[in-house]
């Protein structure tokens, strides 16, 4: 089993791309250009070096280097990532970045509350490794989500116990012209949980307020989504999740929970394909 260093350096290369600044509800601010080098500068280091092209301005330059990952930062297997709080609480800025990779393209979302716990602004990264073609991914729609998807979610611990694989489906139904209903399950037989959900459609965002925290899933730019809460309400669970429509009919998600308590829990990395 590979160990997260390993995992981390699946990351290595030149990556071209943009940082494009949203409003919490989806509307985009503002897109600077990007290049990002990462790579080992031995066996256990490495080096980071981010350079924002912003109009008309000098670039900005950031660099970055470290030899042992911080416990609010996990790698999965295929190399996508997560850092972020490792607590949320009242009165206290918070958030984290979610990290997807598919081949020569990675996709990132950061997203991030204010002292209020609401929803202040998030941060939509695309970037493709140099010397290869950026893939032609329009914006995510709801006709490209709706129906049944199968696949498997692998979960990674911050206290270093095993990882676990789960069969999962989810199932998305639009129910009226403004309306839908979202069916999700993880795991099988004696163990399967099954949530279900509705929801309503907006121009950017689909909303659902079933309990006692709305989400909603914000349609974006290059196929990707991003599914948090407006605002965090204390003494329950919540989640962070970015999602990737990388072909028509294969979608990848990365979840980060917290508990009741508002601890780090877990990451959760889902593979799944519509049937």
């Amino acid at each position: 089993m590979a160990s997260q260093w390993e995992n981390l350096l699946k990351n290595q290369g030149i990556w071209e791309g943009s940082f494009t600044q949203l409003a919490p509800d989806g509307a985009i601010a503002q897109d600077i250009p990007s290049r990002l080098v990462f790579e080992a500068t031995d066996p256990k280091t490495v080096r980071m070096v981010l350079t924002h092209f912003p109009p008309n301005r000098e670039p900005r330059q950031q660099v970055f280097e470290f030899q042992t990952l911080s416990r609010g930062f996990m790698v999965c297997g295929d190399g996508a990532f997560s850092q972020g709080s490792m607590q949320w609480g009242p009165f206290a800025n918070f958030g984290a970045e979610l990290g997807l990779i598919f081949g020569n393209a990675r996709l990132r979302i950061v997203e991030l509350y204010n002292r209020e716990s609401d929803l202040d602004r998030l941060t939509l990264i695309r970037e493709t490794r140099d010397q290869t073609t950026p893939p032609n991914r329009p914006p995510l729609t709801l006709p490209q989500l709706l129906g049944e998807w199968r696949g498997e979610a692998t979960t990674y611990y911050p206290d270093w116990q095993p990882e676990t694989t789960v069969p999962t489906g989810l199932t998305l139904t639009q129910t009226g012209d403004q309306t839908l209903e979202q069916e999700l399950r993880f795991g099988e037989g004696a163990t399967e949980r099954v949530l279900h959900s509705v929801g309503s459609i907006g121009d950017q965002a689909l909303h659902f307020t079933t309990g006692p925290m709305p989400y909603q899933v914000l349609l974006l730019p290059n196929g990707a989504s991003a599914n948090c809460p407006r605002r965090i309400v204390a003494g329950h669970p919540f989640f962070l999740e970015a999602g990737w429509l990388v072909e028509p009919h294969h979608r990848l998600r990365l979840i980060r929970r917290y508990q009741a308590d508002g601890s780090w829990a877990n990451l959760t990395w889902v593979e799944e394909f519509r049937v």
